[in-house]
């Protein structure tokens, strides 16, 4: 769970480090044209977060455990993928930040998907290569392909429309499954939003009117389909400690809203709306799991 915990700190600090340098409306406006003095303060401010999380990352993770030559190794079929679609979302959203930084500064479209958009890509390739070199870990290869489905979906969407019509997102609902692993799935709602795959859903939020193009439905409405699962104490279903766990995938329905499609002329609102479009706003929802059951649910968080 470093991982995510690391892509998430590095998304906050980062997104903070940038609202902290705007306190007032006009500083916050996106430059017309390059920017020198933002752009260099955008560079120095990542690489230095990176740089700092990283190090911080080996201290407190790898440190407590012997290296080893680079191996490899496949983990493709644990927690049901959940930890896959993690790295999905945190390239996205590292390489969007990165490139709306890049905005903000003034650098020209090619350069934003070129420098900015892999921001997410690169840096997590760099926490992969040191897991190769640790003894509890290893490379793998399909953590690589998640974080470059990430990064492709950003740039994919930029390059076909120029915007992003289908935003990946998050949630989060606390769980029965953490009480019985603690030490695993985490202790108190801090760790168990890092640490419970059972209650986490990703989700790919779709703006409605940039497909249908109607003016009779809110700008601003998109509409969500949810991936998440549930029953899961280990990564592996065979794990011969817990050999009972109902384990079983989850797919949604919803409704979401695209803040960032809300009209406003408060470059502040536009900031804070930018930074927390990365959660799944709650609504109603319908689920389906693979085990042929329907719920609905009058809000889902």
């Amino acid at each position: 769970m470093k991982r995510v915990l690391c892509h998430i700190v590095l998304f906050l600090l980062t997104s903070s480090s940038v609202f902290s340098q705007s306190k007032f409306n006009s500083v916050l406006k996106p430059s017309d044209s390059l920017n020198i003095s933002r752009r260099n303060t955008v560079v120095i401010s990542q690489t230095a977060l990176a740089s700092a999380t990283l190090i911080g990352l080996n201290q407190l993770w790898y440190a407590d455990y012997p290296r080893s030559n680079f191996k490899t190794l496949n983990d493709s079929g644990e927690w049901l993928q959940m930890d896959k679609m993690g790295h999905v979302f945190s390239s996205y959203q590292l390489g969007r930040l990165g490139a709306n930084n890049l905005n903000w500064a003034g650098v020209g479209e090619k350069d934003q998907l070129l420098y900015g958009a892999t921001l997410g890509f690169g840096f997590l390739t760099i926490v992969e290569i040191m897991d190769g070199f640790s003894e509890e870990w290893g490379f793998s290869w399909t953590d690589m392909a998640a974080n470059a489905s990430g990064t492709g979906l950003y740039v994919g969407q930029e390059l076909l429309w120029n915007e992003q019509r289908m935003v990946l997102k998050y949630s989060f609902h606390r769980t029965q499954y953490a009480k019985q692993r603690p030490n695993k799935l985490g202790n108190g709602f801090s760790e168990e939003f890092l640490k419970d795959y059972n209650g986490q859903t990703y989700w790919l939020s779709a703006n409605i009117n940039s497909f249908l193009k109607t003016d009779t439905i809110p700008n601003w409405l998109n509409i969500a389909f949810g991936y998440g699962a549930e029953g899961m104490l280990t990564g592996e279903a065979n794990d011969p400690l817990f050999l009972n766990q109902n384990r079983r995938r989850q797919f949604y329905l919803s409704l979401d809203v695209d803040l960032t499609r809300i009209k406003t002329n408060s470059n502040v609102l536009k900031t804070i709306f930018d930074v927390f479009n990365m959660i799944k706003i709650p609504f109603p929802a319908l689920e389906l799991n693979d085990k042929g059951h329907v719920k609905w649910h009058y809000i889902y968080f």
